[in-house]
């Protein structure tokens, strides 16, 4: 598993050169320019690090000196600018763009991946009590598991090799994964070469490897399970094929497990509920918390890196 870093300080400084390269200083060319765009959402970076909301992470700057110094910041502001930067910051080219910047900061040159991993993952929309939740059945001898029907969903590409998120895709669950497949892959070679990409069967269609191997020229690997059981071959060419050769060894399929050790790592350390309630603000808070798992990754490999050589 990669390592990821434990200090806020290093946190916020590496959020800093992220935005630096990815976002322009001001929002618009009359505002304040009391702060920046990268001091808030380097801001925003700690508020995932920390698992806290808008009013906490004003407290932590406000209380730590350190965190302001880091930053930059030479007053705090207000919790809601936070709030009114997270929209102007997080909208889904900009997200695109920090993240992009994320992985070519540790790509550095090489633009080349050998296997991206594609899945999908739901999160909470809200904090509920298990204990709630088993005794709120009206049977006595059933115990209630399910809360609600729809729930963020947020697909994911990732490197294999280094657990780096390429790309995000965030949606409604639950629902089927089929039509995340392409955007998660045109996403990632829109700045990356990518050899081979790995899916679940959740993502099984003719369609999808077609876009892959013939639009994109990139080699698939993806279950042909979907459908009913039957003993006749798969319809089309290459879920025929991936009948036939698909196992854990046919282009190293058994890395595709890497995609779920990076949705652990990012609900084990980043939370798996989400505080916003409006659509559009879970999305950006997903599309924050992807941002923030490749920035503590690149960071502890930087400084691992610098400890080697």
């Amino acid at each position: 598993m990669s390592c990821t870093s434990k200090s806020p300080i290093d946190v916020a400084k590496e959020a800093l050169e992220v935005a630096r390269k990815a976002l322009p200083a001001y929002g618009h060319r009359n505002s304040p320019k009391t702060y920046t765009l990268h001091q808030h959402f380097a801001a925003l970076v700690l508020m995932t690090f920390f698992k806290t909301d808008y009013r906490g992470i004003w407290r932590y700057l406000h209380d730590l000196a350190d965190l302001r110094q880091a930053i930059g910041y030479k007053g705090v502001p207000h919790w809601t600018t936070f709030q009114k930067a997270q929209r102007r910051i997080l909208s889904l080219s900009r997200s695109r763009r920090l993240l992009e910047t994320t992985v070519q900061r540790y790509q550095g040159r090489r633009k080349k991946v050998r296997r991206l991993a594609i899945d999908a993952t739901g999160f909470d929309s809200h904090h509920v009590s298990s204990y709630f939740v088993r005794r709120r059945s009206r049977q006595p001898d059933v115990w209630q598991t399910t809360t609600y029907t729809r729930w963020p969903k947020q697909g994911l590409g990732v490197d294999c090799a280094s657990h780096l998120i390429t790309a995000t895709c965030e949606s409604r669950g639950p629902g089927s994964d089929m039509g995340e497949f392409a955007p998660l892959l045109d996403a990632s070679v829109a700045y990356l070469t990518v050899d081979t990409v790995l899916a679940d069967s959740g993502h099984d269609s003719e369609a999808n490897h077609r876009h892959a191997r013939e639009k994109r020229g990139v080699r698939s690997a993806i279950p042909p399970e979907i459908g009913r059981p039957t003993t006749k071959p798969p319809t089309g060419r290459w879920r025929r094929l991936m009948k036939q050769r698909l196992n854990k060894h046919y282009c190293q399929y058994g890395q595709r497990w890497q995609a779920e050790t990076v949705n652990s790592m990012i609900k084990r350390l980043l939370g798996d509920a989400l505080s916003a309630r409006s659509y559009h603000a879970q999305n950006r808070q997903m599309r924050l918390r992807a941002i923030t798992h490749n920035i503590l990754i690149l960071y502890a490999s930087a400084t691992f890196l610098q400890s080697i050589s």
